[in-house]
């Protein structure tokens, strides 16, 4: 196990790299410390693959000791990339498309760990069921803030189902599933949570049903991106880290039931949905099939050209990007292990 530290504190203290010298590095070289920005609590299954590679040693063994930090939103998570206090940050792919197309930032996709959204939306099958598009027009949907990722996802299921987003309210709610008591008195319809959330809800009250955006909407992938000065400056820490990355992600995949996995998270971590064996189980599984796109025969993290340019399409064909760009400049597979 590594003693990189989970949990730390925000945005204090790590650099962007240093030489430590010794540990356990498979390339030769000494430990390089660095620090991991995440726009989501580290205490979620969403981050498997940040802490499996933490408690399963998978950074160590390639010669890092990275420190998991969050940051309050992914509007915080690129500004503390953008400014040098980390070398990787990950953040979905519907900020960073719109945050180079519209800002001009300098940030670079090297990675896609999450082929699909990792969205749900939560409802009371008593008050309001949400079983498709349609059944949210005329009412009033809670997402954490006004314009960011789950705001446009709810916009995109919308205008894919050819239903203007106008058509739905948008109200700022927490993402607790203490919020789920607002669906119940009936102020929202329902409102967006991570999938680890979804599944504590619905196995705590059976009125809590989820609706599934994925079959709706292309472009909110997760990736890991840096700035275009790292992505040569920071180059072989960036490559230890995705090797890193890579190999936890694999072994959950291969790792049916998750029963090491659950083991060797529970051995250095503790919060609600991992401690509980049907929800963390549940969650890694639709996890998994968010990584590979459910089909397990294609090379983790790598972001296919394809695919990419579909969820580019997908932003301005619902006016929340202007088109006219090359989004194939905006990613660089060229960091990640080659076999």
């Amino acid at each position: 196990m590594t003693a990189a530290t989970a949990g730390g504190g925000l945005l204090a203290a790590c650099g962007t790299e240093s030489e430590t010298g010794g540990g356990g590095d498979s390339s030769g070289g000494g430990t390089r410390k660095m620090t991991f920005l995440s726009p989501i609590p580290l205490e979620s299954l969403s981050l498997a693959p940040e802490l499996l590679a933490v408690a399963g040693g998978y950074f160590e063994k390639h010669g890092l000791e990275v420190e998991l930090q969050a940051t309050k939103g992914t509007a915080q998570a690129m500004q503390t990339l953008l400014s040098g206090v980390a070398p990787v940050a990950r953040i979905g792919q519907i900020d960073a498309m719109t945050a180079i197309a519209t800002a001009g930032q300098p940030l670079v996709n090297i990675a896609m760990p999450f082929r699909t959204t990792a969205l749900r939306f939560v409802y009371s099958k008593k008050n309001h069921p949400i079983e498709k598009p349609q059944d949210m027009v005329g009412t009033i949907m809670g997402v954490p803030s006004e314009g960011g990722t789950s705001d446009k996802v709810v916009s995109l299921v919308l205008a894919n189902a050819g239903i203007a987003p106008t058509e739905v309210k948008r109200q700022v709610v927490g993402l607790s599933p203490g919020t789920f008591n607002l669906v119940q008195q009936g102020r929202i319809a329902g409102y967006v949570v991570s999938i680890d959330t979804a599944n504590i809800l619905t196995a705590q009250n059976p009125d809590a049903g989820v609706f599934d955006p994925t079959k709706y909407v292309k472009s909110d992938g997760q990736l890991y991106a840096t700035t275009k000065e790292n992505l040569t400056k920071e180059a072989d820490s960036l490559r230890r880290f995705l090797a890193a990355i890579r190999e936890a992600m694999a072994f959950m995949v291969a790792d049916e039931n998750f029963d090491e996995t659950i083991t060797i998270l529970r051995g250095k971590y503790k919060f609600a949905t991992l401690d509980n064996d049907a929800i963390a189980r549940a969650s890694l599984g639709m996890l998994r099939e968010s990584w590979t796109g459910g089909d397990r025969s294609k090379p983790l993290l790598v972001t296919d050209e394809a695919a990419w340019a579909a969820g580019y399409k997908e932003l301005t064909d619902a006016g929340l990007l202007q088109s006219g760009e090359d989004p194939k400049s905006w990613f660089d597979n060229s960091l990640l292990p080659k076999s």
